[in-house]
């Protein structure tokens, strides 16, 4: 009998197969969810100038309290045309350049202020609400780091500093899989013993939510020839991944087809509820999954080993599963023999509650979940109140 791996060592296995994909220049308008291949550095200083931080008065702190002309007013974008003498005041609008020779800017409503003159009542210290140049990043200096998955932060970051489009790693091409001859397209009428596609539909969105670009390949019958011409067309992508079919009954052909065309089976079976059989090799650079047909079986292995392969083909400078830590608000039994993964939902306190209907086939009643609950083998029982590892649906 296969020794079953640990999640870990699976996980393992699948990492040290990865080789990171090729790079592209990439617009920054279309860099949202993509990861960056290089460092991507300021191409000006940040703040290019020293600007105002407030609505007010650009004046010398030294002529602060008194009474001062305004000799000029400094809109956004339009510095002004002088600078400034002692004794002066500039009215400055905010993000407008502070004139040579002002050291502060009196915000608006600390002032009395007529056409002409400006009454500053108190002190201003140097400095205040005057943003200085390359405050923030100065030409030349690292904004977002390689590995980093770019969001609308980073996104907005880059732009601000004149970045006007960066090195990324391509998207991987995955190709996803469905076999069974049971399997009918949702919407279409089931005749006995049949039931609805549902694998295909979850596995593109997942995949696609992290970074993907997926074609979905026409679900096949448990057919050879099918299995086989559909496979072969699978494996001219970077990533495989097939549903259903790598179990050890007679209509389970995946693993068969894909050895006949050469794939290299690294693993098959991990010590993980739900999700036992698993498989897992590699044709050249195309990797290969094979993940149970019970939905739930299929979205946990997609979680536990499917996106941290992909965040490896796009270097991400860590692939692993992100789980975090939260505290149970009611008690799990654990699976002596193997890790299971509960799923559970975040109540307004922040607890995770396990919910009913855990059995793998149960797709709907996780359609509840938004936590997958790291439960480890061995223990007969994690008590309310318990601290524990999760992951986030």
């Amino acid at each position: 009998m296969t020794e079953l791996l640990s999640v870990d060592e699976a996980l393992q296995a699948v990492l040290a197969r990865v080789e990171p994909l090729a790079a592209e220049r990439v617009a920054i308008e279309q860099a949202s969810g993509r990861v960056l291949a290089e460092p991507a550095r300021a191409t000006c200083d940040l703040p290019p100038f020293a600007s105002s931080a407030m609505d007010g008065f650009a004046v010398r702190a030294a002529d602060t309290p008194g009474r001062l002309p305004v000799v000029e007013r400094v809109a956004a974008g339009r510095p002004a045309a002088r600078g400034l003498a002692a004794g002066e005041a500039m009215g400055i609008a905010t993000g407008g350049v502070v004139p040579d020779g002002a050291d502060v800017v009196v915000p608006i409503e600390r002032v009395v202020a007529d056409d002409d003159h400006v009454e500053i009542p108190e002190p201003a210290a140097a400095s205040t609400n005057v943003r200085p140049r390359g405050g923030d990043v100065v030409a030349g200096e690292v904004v977002a780091e390689a590995g980093v998955r770019l969001g609308p932060a980073q996104i907005g970051a880059l732009a601000a500093a004149g970045v006007g489009d960066v090195e990324c790693v391509r998207r991987p091409r995955v190709a996803v899989l469905a076999t069974g001859t049971e399997l009918r397209r949702p919407g279409e009428p089931l005749a006995p013993g049949e039931i609805y596609e549902s694998n295909g539909a979850m596995l593109r969105a997942l995949l696609a939510e992290a970074g993907a670009a997926v074609e979905s390949l026409a679900t096949v019958a448990d057919d050879e020839a099918a299995h086989r011409h559909a496979i072969e067309r699978g494996l001219d992508h970077d990533v495989l991944v097939t549903s259903g079919g790598v179990s050890v009954g007679p209509h389970d052909l995946v693993r068969r087809i894909e050895a006949e065309l050469g794939v290299e089976e690294v693993f098959w079976g991990v010590s993980v509820k739900p999700g036992k059989p698993l498989a897992f090799g590699v044709s050249g650079r195309t990797l290969v999954f094979g993940l149970p047909g019970n939905p739930v079986s299929s979205l946990v292995s997609s979680v536990l080993f499917v996106l941290p392969a992909l965040r490896a083909l796009q270097g991400e400078r860590d692939p692993a599963p992100r789980y975090e830590h939260g505290v149970l608000a009611s008690a799990v039994h654990a699976d002596p023999r193997r890790d299971e993964l509960v799923r559970a939902r975040l109540n307004v306190a922040g607890e995770l509650e396990p919910l009913t209907g855990q059995e793998s086939h149960m797709i709907v009643r996780a359609a509840e979940a938004n936590a997958l609950i790291f439960v480890p083998s061995g223990a007969n029982e994690l008590p309310a109140g318990t601290r524990v590892r999760y992951l986030r649906l």
